[in-house]
């Protein structure tokens, strides 16, 4: 039994997409929330330059009002002086300064004092160990009287000034950056707090104004989905309700009513379509019946002068023949177009129960007898199969089947008839080793009056109308089944699905 090979297919290389929004609605909220985001951060990072710009002018005003007084104290014994000191009026009293006063004196690039106001009590404040690194550093602070900014290793980030003085020695005084780092991260942090919990507000309450807003686009979808899932391709079609219209100044109105303009335009079309069709079955419904009898009674008098006693031309018989041979034909024709246009108009066919199996044996008896040259193959299931429909049909269906695989195929093709179930359907293939039904014709295989211009048997002649195949799937429809085509050189098979009987 030949069997068709299928074909697996390719896998697909499958390229990592970046993880971004696809619906217009998560679009626009991250579209909102990273606007406010960007936003939210260009306002903090000026809150954040300006507080530490005006802290640090405030901590420079300061160093200017504190002056030398401080570094000029650590003269005397290397200590500073208090208030009870005899040149505390010269100096100043470090009671007078702000906790964490740095003070140092250089002389020719070394520090030979140093101290740090750890208290508001003279007595608790102590000296500070500078490393190597902190005096290199102090070293090159320039002698300008602006306030610049120091690390400090033993201390931690200075705000410093350098004066000359009076010895020819290097005055430096400083104040501690840590307040304004501290009042600046705190800003940050409460702002990236406030401004966190505004982004999640802003995007929870910004996708619900985007549905919200889009709420009638996702109507216009839903419309549209519902048409798309209609049979346009046959009969009489009832369009869903129109999609609402909003304001029609916005775009989305604009969108809602140009959609229901082109539904509209839509059922107009298929209306006079489906009127056209219907005048169309009719013609040929009555066009059928009314050539029914003429048909045969030319086929008649045809047979009838073939009896004729006397004697007949050779000539005249011939043509007689030919007469009572394609009047015959002309009414197979007609037959055929009047059963599709009964299976068009919905006339419902017999349901009785069919042995399947037992009428496939019987249309592979027949086609063994008119195609000799080809070799039947059968492959029937142990158990009979039922059907539920109209056995004369049925066998109609089967029997166009085998007709067309003998006729597009040369002498010596293998047919080979399958029958199978599985649970619920039955599946009657109908497979050749021919060459094929050509590309071009495939997609219209099953639609009237379709026929290659290149026979796949180059030796037929006759043949029918084109109509075979468009019964066969019009009474498979109208069983509740469908049929199908799979089509190489070297393999064609038709397989026919029927629902089984319960």
């Amino acid at each position: 039994m030949t069997r068709l090979a299928s074909r697996a297919p390719r896998a697909r290389t499958l390229r990592p997409r970046a993880l971004r929004p696809r619906t217009l609605r998560a679009r626009l909220t991250v579209g909102l929330v990273t606007l406010l985001a960007v936003s939210c951060a260009a306002v903090g990072l000026a809150a954040v330059v300006e507080l530490n710009g005006f802290l640090t002018q405030r901590l420079d005003e300061q160093l200017t009002q504190v002056g030398t007084r401080f570094p000029e104290s650590l003269e005397h014994a290397g200590r500073p002086l208090g208030a009870d000191d005899h040149d505390g009026d010269e100096h100043g009293d470090t009671r007078r300064m702000a906790t964490g006063t740095f003070g140092a004196r250089l002389l020719k690039g070394t520090v030979t004092h140093k101290g740090l106001i750890r208290s508001g009590d003279p007595a608790a404040d102590l000296d500070v160990d500078l490393t190597a690194r902190d005096a290199g550093r102090l070293a090159r602070v320039p002698v300008d009287g602006r306030p610049h900014t120091v690390e400090l290793s033993a201390l931690d980030d200075y705000r410093v000034v350098a004066s000359s003085g009076r010895d020819g020695d290097v005055l430096i005084v400083g104040l501690p950056l840590e307040p304004v780092q501290a009042t600046v991260h705190r800003l940050e942090l409460v702002a990236g707090i406030v401004f966190g919990l505004a982004l999640v507000v802003t995007g929870v309450a910004g996708a619900c104004w985007v549905r919200w807003s889009l709420r009638p686009l996702s109507r216009v979808a839903a419309t549209a989905t519902r048409v798309s899932e209609l049979p346009l391709a046959s009969g009489a079609v009832a369009l869903p309700p129109r999609a609402p219209q909003p304001d029609p100044r916005s775009e989305v109105g604009r969108m809602a009513a140009a959609f229901n303009r082109m539904l509209g335009h839509v059922e107009d079309a298929l209306t006079k379509r489906h009127a056209s069709e219907e005048r169309l079955r009719r013609f040929a419904a009555d066009a059928s019946h009314e050539l029914r009898t003429p048909v045969a009674s030319i086929r008649g008098h045809a047979e009838l002068a073939l009896l004729h006693p006397g004697p007949v031309p050779p000539k005249v018989t011939r043509a007689l023949e030919r007469i009572t041979a394609e009047s015959a034909r002309m009414g197979e024709m007609v037959d055929d177009l009047l059963l599709l246009a009964r299976l068009d108009a919905g006339r419902p066919l017999e349901r009785r129960p069919v042995d399947l199996t037992h009428l496939v044996l019987d249309a592979v008896t027949d086609a063994r007898a008119a195609g000799p040259g080809h070799r039947w193959t059968l492959d029937l299931p142990e158990e009979p199969v039922t059907v539920p429909g109209d056995a004369h049909r049925l066998h109609q269906v089967v029997a166009n089947l085998l007709a067309n695989a003998r006729w597009h195929t040369p002498v010596g093709t293998e047919v080979t008839v399958t029958l199978e179930t599985d649970g619920e359907q039955a599946r009657l293939s109908v497979a050749d080793d021919g060459p094929g039904v050509p590309a071009d014709v495939r997609p219209t295989v099953f639609e009237r009056f379709t026929r290659a211009e290149h026979r796949r048997r180059p030796d037929a002649s006759g043949g029918g109308a084109g109509l075979g195949l468009s019964i066969v799937a019009a009474v498979a429809q109208a069983h509740g089944g469908s049929i199908g085509l799979e089509s190489r050189p070297g393999a064609t098979t038709f397989t026919v699905t029927l629902p089984l009987a319960p």
